[in-house]
């Protein structure tokens, strides 16, 4: 029973809305039809009389033998189908297929359903070719049925699909509330859009909405999602709003369905979400696996994130998880990153979907894009399978990725730089340097064209650049291209003077070598007593230099060690200070030369952040935003929040405001 429970049916569960409404039978293929059991000596006698007529009895006899030869015992299909006699009779009705009347045609496909007769099946092309023929002789009942059938049959029929998409089109007003809900239920299962359609489909929701089904507006909200066609936010709302105040008596099939959708839309529809947090929770226990990946993906798509929900499917997942394919473990490994969420059994969730994910491992190789996935939503929460890392950055997985219908490039970058941050003990495969050179500059050309352009950006880069003291103070770039965000960069002496160094020519770089501040008694006292105990440490990068990085800039390349710490307002003198030698091998600094080094700065990594990196209605930062923080603050950067909640608004108000928030941002004392 749980097998069957948790085994998702793609060809019948879609189907449970037809049996809401009588009309339904006239429209669709009933499974559960009773047929009355044929005897195994009839099903001779039927097959004897075909050798002997050969070819010689009429189309309606020949239908006659397939309606009966169907009624045989389930366990005699298979044996049926290889027979001779069986195929003469499949002879006989291809040889007769313009002959046969057009119920008795669909009876001949019916027949075949019950047999489970493959669909590459030479009667099921001739049937086929004939049906194409026939369309414009046919009522809009007969399509839709035959259309079904095909579904039942596993037929792919495009050139079908295509002419009864047009017959559609001409009789659209005629459609009725079954005829349409099908008519739509047809066009998601065969993947297709029929683009001339899309506003009378609209029009027709509207007109039926309010005397469909609740099982009727999932079905439809299936179809459309299956099919990639839009809809309009008027009537997706309309769906979300009805379904929001009618949820606790719809099914969760059909209720998921409707997620799918709303998903799809990119809809923020507050009450749907809310009440599915209040609904959903108790449900989920006895929801089969991919329902939960969709609930979830749900959340995590639209950032929305409700504990209740997230906790339930975390306490449930691990009994369930063998039930997993790859794209569902990733899709559960990415929501649970994307919304930065580590549930109370979490290494038990982890622990339970990553040995799923080594189950899986063939599935990756046929869809990489979900390995990646799964490994950058584990990323988010600071968890590197290092055996799984490895596989996908190999040659040979890198080069499964072009193949994909995703561009992979970025997620690829993101997870190699991550490790290489996060894991400096890793020691399996990684990205040659030409790809990391290739994905680098398409990221950055991107954020010329759409990042650092936009109106918070330009703002805060505008008004720090005057506050400061010109250009070479503040660097508008991404530190880390990897997490495809920008920053404002600034440099602060330890006495919190600014410290230019966005300098692009020689002469700029002469002056930088000038400019330092001298590390006195008055500055050392003042670091070690002039703190509070209560301020969070911070961490301060030396100033080991690398060869510069543009235009014979000396930029610094910062690492992990390479910092001294201010904790609880006291030099630590025995912090571990390294210097990066062109070799880049790692050279202790003894204590007692700590004091000799060059003048210590804070490095600020400004954030302009925007609403798309927080979860919906929160002040809870996504899970990549959270990396990239991680990140910054392990490479000895203190990073500074301009949240949207607050620099927004201080767009619309006057400049001496604007640099007063800036002031107070840069020169905090907790800095």
């Amino acid at each position: 029973q749980k097998e069957k429970r948790e085994m998702h049916d793609s060809k019948e569960d879609p189907r449970v809305f037809q049996k809401g409404r009588p009309e339904y039978r006239s429209l669709s293929y009933d499974k559960s039809e009773p047929i009355e059991t044929l005897p195994l000596e009839e099903g001779d006698l039927i097959l004897h009389s075909v050798a002997i007529c050969k070819g010689r009895q009429s189309p309606g006899t020949i239908a006659d033998h397939f309606r009966k030869l169907s009624c045989l015992p389930v366990e005699q299909h298979a044996t049926l189908l290889s027979k001779p006699r069986f195929n003469t009779l499949c002879r006989c009705a291809v040889e007769n297929i313009g002959l046969f009347s057009t119920s008795d045609l669909i009876d001949i496909l019916k027949a075949c359903i019950r047999l489970v007769v493959p669909p590459t099946h030479p009667l099921l092309n001739a049937c086929e070719n004939e049906f194409c023929r026939r369309v414009w002789d046919m009522n809009l009942d007969q399509l839709l049925l035959v259309a079904d059938c095909w579904r039942c049959l596993e037929r792919s029929v495009p050139s079908y699909l295509s002419i009864l998409f047009s017959y559609a089109n001409m009789h659209w007003k005629d459609l009725t509330l079954p005829q349409f809900v099908q008519f739509v239920y047809i066009v998601g299962e065969g993947r297709r859009s029929p683009v001339d359609l899309a506003q009378k489909v609209e029009s027709m929701i509207l007109k039926y909405f309010d005397s469909f089904t609740l099982e009727e507006v999932g079905a439809i909200c299936l179809g459309l999602f299956k099919s990639l066609s839009s809809i309009s936010d008027h009537v997706m709302r309309k769906i979300a709003d009805r379904v929001s105040l009618q949820m606790e008596d719809m099914s969760t099939y059909a209720l998921v369905n409707v997620l799918k959708m709303l998903r799809y839309s990119r809809m923020d529809h507050l009450p749907i979400l809310k009440e599915l947090g209040k609904i959903i929770p108790t449900r989920i226990p006895t929801t089969n696996i991919q329902g939960i990946m969709h609930i979830t993906l749900t959340c995590s798509s639209l950032h929305y994130f409700d504990e209740g929900i997230m906790a339930a499917v975390a306490m449930s997942l691990p009994s369930k998880v063998t039930y997993c394919r790859s794209k569902d473990a990733a899709k559960f490994l990415w929501s649970f990153g994307c919304l930065d969420y580590e549930p109370p059994n979490e290494e038990e969730f982890y622990s339970s979907l990553i040995e799923q994910m080594h189950r899986k491992l063939h599935e990756f190789r046929k869809f990489p894009e979900h390995l990646l996935t799964a490994l950058l939503g584990l990323a988010f929460v600071k968890r590197f399978p290092e055996e799984l890392i490895d596989y996908a950055l190999r040659d040979e997985f890198v080069q499964k990725t072009r193949g994909s219908k995703y561009e992979l490039k970025k997620d690829l970058f993101t997870l190699s730089k991550s490790v290489e941050i996060e894991c400096p003990g890793y020691q399996g495969s990684r990205l040659p340097p030409q790809l990391y050179e290739e994905i680098t500059e398409m990221v950055l050309n991107f954020a010329e064209q759409e990042i650092y352009v936009r109106p918070e950006i330009v703002e805060a880069a505008s008004l720090l650049e005057s506050m400061l003291g010109g250009p070479e103070y503040v660097k508008k770039h991404m530190i880390l291209p990897h997490t495809r965000s920008s920053d404002l960069e600034v440099h602060l002496a330890m006495d919190g003077h600014p410290i230019p160094f966005n300098l692009k020519d020689p002469i700029a770089a002469k002056k930088l070598k000038d400019i330092g501040v001298s590390l006195t008694d008055d500055l050392m006292t003042q670091l070690i007593t002039g703190r509070s105990n209560s301020q969070s440490p911070v961490e301060v990068e030396n100033e080991a230099r690398t060869p510069g990085q543009e235009g014979g800039e000396e930029a610094r390349t910062p690492r992990a060690g390479d910092c001294a710490a201010l904790s609880g307002g006291a030099l630590t003198t025995d912090a571990r200070l390294q210097v990066e030698p062109k070799l880049r091998r790692s050279l202790e600094v003894p204590p007692s030369l700590a004091l000799n080094q060059p003048p210590l700065e804070v490095k600020l990594a400004i954030q302009v952040s925007n609403r798309n990196h927080y979860c919906y209605c929160s002040k809870r930062l996504l899970g990549l935003h959270c990396l990239k923080r991680r990140q910054l603050r392990q490479l000895g950067y203190v990073v500074v929040e301009l949240p949207f909640w607050e620099w927004f608004p201080l767009l619309k108000r006057t400049r001496s405001e604007k640099l007063s928030y800036l002031h107070y941002k840069v020169f905090d004392p907790a800095l």
